[in-house]
């Protein structure tokens, strides 16, 4: 009688994401999709993104694209504001419009991709202090509202994440949650309809545990972008955020720690080191002409916190500060060209 053997195989390692050295932020000046499109895609090979062209109008904004993402709950432009509603009216209509169109100029200039793909929508905590209630006041006033917009949120992700996926069938897709308000609403900072108080600070186990719960309508990496000053770092990795995306130059010393703590746990930080408007850019010496200079900061915050050199590269995305919807056209092509080139230059001389 032979003796049965096994042999044992280790587990498969399932391959690293693609992530790439630069991407943008996500908004762009103009209202031609197909031309932001041909930009994206053009600028980042490797790392395209669904363009947001809020010039557009109402449901092309930040706030009307993601309200129109939505299931089961709708929201309307009223002067103060995008208010919650009960059905769906014109400008669901609209936003949904203008996203399909955004959709069908990516698919058009990213037939055969593969690789990273990052799209964007308003994070639980921006929309719940952006969005009214029928009484005028923000979402976020109420706990109970809060919670219904989050699931909303997380089920219209599913949604439109499955929509990315069956367009860019090659694509491994990144969402990005955009969170500016995220500070505020922690430190109880949001003003309130009538503007002479301010609404309670969430607590953070809320604010995280709702966070933990709209990145997990994603199967894969959730990017958190703030363009405020005071990003929670630790907050924002204890939640699962795989990236971390904010504007360099808001930087204080007191985030350095959990800078470094976010990087040695593999956290990427998408640093926002190209200014994001014709203004901002003339006021920094050299402007778009240095691509080493752009990303000189980043050296020396990996030296002043004793990171390895080597992981500068891998660990790092260079990005504009912040959307380029206030940019001249002219220059958010040249500012998405030189986080590209600021990027080679990263990982040619991380040193």
């Amino acid at each position: 009688m032979s003796e049965n053997t096994s042999e044992t195989t280790a587990p498969v390692e399932p391959a690293p994401f693609p992530w790439a050295p630069a991407t943008g932020v996500g908004s762009l000046p103009g209202g031609d999709a197909r031309e932001a499109a041909k930009t994206v895609t053009g600028s980042f090979e490797d790392f395209p993104f669904l363009a947001e062209l809020p010039a557009r109008g109402p449901g092309a904004d930040m706030i009307g694209r993601t309200a129109g993402m939505l299931v089961e709950l709708y929201a309307r432009v009223e002067p103060s504001g995008w208010r919650l509603g009960d059905r769906p009216g014109r400008d669901t209509r609209r936003a949904h419009s203008w996203l399909g169109e955004d959709l069908d100029a990516l698919e058009e200039f990213t037939q055969g991709y593969e690789g990273a793909l990052k799209v964007q929508a308003v994070g639980p905590w921006t929309l719940a202090a952006a969005l009214e209630l029928r009484g005028g006041e923000a979402a976020l006033s109420d706990a109970g509202a809060c919670r219904d917009l989050a699931g909303s949120l997380a089920e219209g992700l599913r949604l439109h994440l499955a929509e990315v996926r069956k367009r860019v069938p090659g694509a491994r897709v990144v969402l990005q949650l955009d969170e500016p308000s995220l500070t505020s609403v922690l430190l109880g900072q949001i003003r309130t309809a009538s503007g002479y108080r301010t609404h309670r600070a969430v607590d953070r186990q809320v604010v995280e545990s709702t966070l933990r719960e709209v990145m997990g309508a994603h199967e894969g990496p959730t990017v958190v972008h703030s363009c405020a000053p005071g990003v929670p770092f630790a907050l924002l990795r204890r939640a699962g955020a795989a990236g971390i995306s904010f504007d360099f130059s808001l930087l204080t010393e007191r985030d350095e720690e959990p800078i470094g703590e976010a990087v040695e746990a593999g956290t990427k930080l998408f640093a926002g080191v190209v200014p994001a408007t014709d203004a901002a850019a003339g006021a920094v010496t050299g402007g778009l002409s240095d691509p080493g200079g752009s990303v000189m900061g980043v050296r020396t915050l990996w030296r002043r916190l004793g990171l390895n050199p080597g992981t500068l590269a891998e660990s790092v995305v260079v990005t504009p500060a912040c959307g380029l919807a206030g940019a001249s056209p002219a220059y958010a092509r040249k500012a998405l060209a030189h986080c590209a080139r600021a990027a080679r230059s990263l990982a040619d001389n991380p040193e």
